[in-house]
């Protein structure tokens, strides 16, 4: 009988467990979402969450406590550093489990658990309308699109125009004198007339 017994087992030892749930955290982080079991999900659920609350105060004490459970100084430091500042104002509830059908091999129940704030899929930045209570309530008109004319302005030169023109000139002397074959036949044939004559 198992009354009273609240820990998943997962059919392993206690210690294997223990390593199995800081891989699969450490995964977590690091990669934002894993597949996996759904009872592997709702154990790892359990096992990372208090890690991440504790991870919204940056302190010694609680890098250590999550160091000991995650046993990765690079996960501890994805944690306390991007996952901790997007999660800053949440007050719990940090993953997402999303029931992804059977495994074909042994047809285990599979899923997706992601962390919440970090699928851009599902993530929303307009911000609730609140909705009124009183069944007459007038919708409220939308807002005015006003339009603006947009002049174009004269790009400012940063050098003087003589300076600027001087450059342009002799860049179309070099570009004219190399342009093509024909015109450098043409040069010296024209050349070999004049010293004839």
């Amino acid at each position: 009988m198992r009354h009273g017994k609240k820990i998943a087992h997962l059919g392993r030892t206690n210690t294997h467990r223990k390593a199995m749930l800081a891989n699969m955290a450490s995964s977590l982080i690091d990669h934002k979402r894993i597949q996996t079991t759904v009872a592997r999900a709702k154990a790892l659920k359990q096992f990372v969450e208090p890690l991440i609350t504790r991870a919204k105060v940056d302190s010694t004490h609680n890098r250590r406590v999550a160091f000991r459970a995650l046993r990765d100084k690079y996960a501890v430091t994805e944690l306390f550093r991007t996952v901790a500042e997007k999660v800053a104002d949440r007050p719990g509830g940090y993953t997402r489990i999303i029931k992804m059908g059977n495994r074909l091999g042994d047809n285990a129940d599979m899923a997706l658990i992601e962390l919440v704030d970090f699928n851009e899929v599902y993530e929303t930045d307009k911000p609730k309308k609140k909705k009124s209570r009183r069944r007459g309530a007038k919708k409220a008109a939308p807002a005015e699109v006003v339009e603006t004319e947009v002049t174009e302005e004269a790009p400012v030169a940063d050098e003087a125009p003589a300076e600027v023109a001087a450059e342009a000139a002799v860049a179309e002397d070099v570009t004219s004198e190399e342009s093509t074959p024909e015109a450098a036949d043409e040069s010296a044939s024209s050349e070999e007339e004049n010293k004839a004559e």
